[in-house]
């Protein structure tokens, strides 16, 4: 008897990564290409079609069920981008009608840090979980809520945007919404970064990040420097996870989660980013809250979340429906 199997395709603002995925989470094939190589979305998509062509033929087409796509800014409801900050493709482009059509195979759409969730939900930590918030720390932050078994959506399809949310008012400015003070400018990559281009400027004490010119500072390096002892790294890490910690704590009172689930690069960092963060979560949430939520990283390996969370929707599984 034939297995059956799904496409899992997670966008990126850089990279679009895919692969071929079976009922028990095993991704079986899997590729690569740089979303920015392609200008305009039909490219993208005769590009992706291109690329899964040797993989589809692998797997069987007969037994390939649909494709599942986590994108920023995906609308689930009606299979949209819709004026994704981090996509060169602007205004709201119908991605899985276009996918659809040219692969002649079923599509479904979600938000990539929804999709990220799924297959946190269905492969990794939150197996047994039916309230829990994922956070994605990547070039941004996103998230997606689980509250008892399903993924919040919201009226338009659209919630679950705390990285946008704003934590220290009139702060530092985000570099494409213009909004200020928001956990994505400060907790992201990108906003590791830019603490750390400004803590190196600031600092008296020798650190290895002045060895490095704003433009050469990015998370990896912040990331390398702090695993090398530099005290100024650590430090960027420190005020970062506080502030972090802050947000969760706003979260925690929102749905009351079971767990907090971290994914992404920053959380490469480990405990130079966790600890801060929990102890700054728990020193401001209400009595009531203390203790009852636990903060963990992911269980899923970085590359592979996103395209498993993606592929999952194509079974139809019930935190996939729409709300009546």
């Amino acid at each position: 008897m034939n297995q059956a199997f799904a496409i899992g395709i997670d966008i990126g603002g850089t990279n679009t990564k895919f692969g071929i995925v079976d009922q028990q989470g095993k991704v079986l094939d899997e590729g690569e290409v740089k979303t920015t190589s392609f200008p305009t979305i039909n490219s993208f998509v005769e590009g992706i079609y291109k690329q899964l062509q040797p993989l589809i033929a692998k797997a069987g087409k007969e037994n390939i069920k649909g494709i599942g796509i986590g994108a920023p800014n995906g609308n689930h409801f009606n299979g949209c981008i819709e004026h994704a900050p981090n996509l060169h493709w602007k205004g709201i482009v119908p991605i899985a009608d276009l996918v659809s059509k040219k692969f002649e195979l079923p599509c479904i759409l979600n938000n990539d840090a929804k999709a990220a969730a799924l297959g946190e939900l269905h492969f990794g930590a939150a197996r047994n979980m039916k309230d829990f918030i994922m956070i994605t720390l990547g070039t941004g932050v996103g998230s997606g809520i689980v509250v008892n078994g399903q993924l919040l959506y919201g009226h338009k399809g659209n919630a679950g945007e705390l990285g946008h949310t704003v934590i220290r008012p009139n702060g530092r400015q985000h570099w494409s919404t213009g909004l200020k003070g928001t956990v994505e400018s400060y907790c992201s990559a990108t906003g590791i970064a830019i603490t750390a281009r400004e803590m190196a400027q600031q600092s008296e004490e020798p650190t290895l990040l002045k060895r490095y010119s704003a433009a050469e500072i990015t998370s990896k390096v912040v990331d390398e420097c702090a695993e090398k002892g530099d005290a100024v790294a650590k430090k960027v890490y420190q005020f970062t996870g506080e502030l972090l910690g802050e947000a969760l704590a706003n979260f925690v009172l929102f749905s009351a989660p079971e767990a907090i689930i971290l994914f992404g690069g920053v959380t490469k960092a480990g405990e130079l980013i966790l600890e801060p963060a929990k102890k700054s979560m728990e020193e401001h949430l209400l009595t009531a809250f203390k203790g009852q939520v636990k903060l963990m990283f992911s269980q899923l390996k970085a590359s592979d979340a996103a395209i498993l969370g993606a592929s999952s929707m194509v079974w139809n599984l019930k935190t996939d429906e729409q709300p009546d």
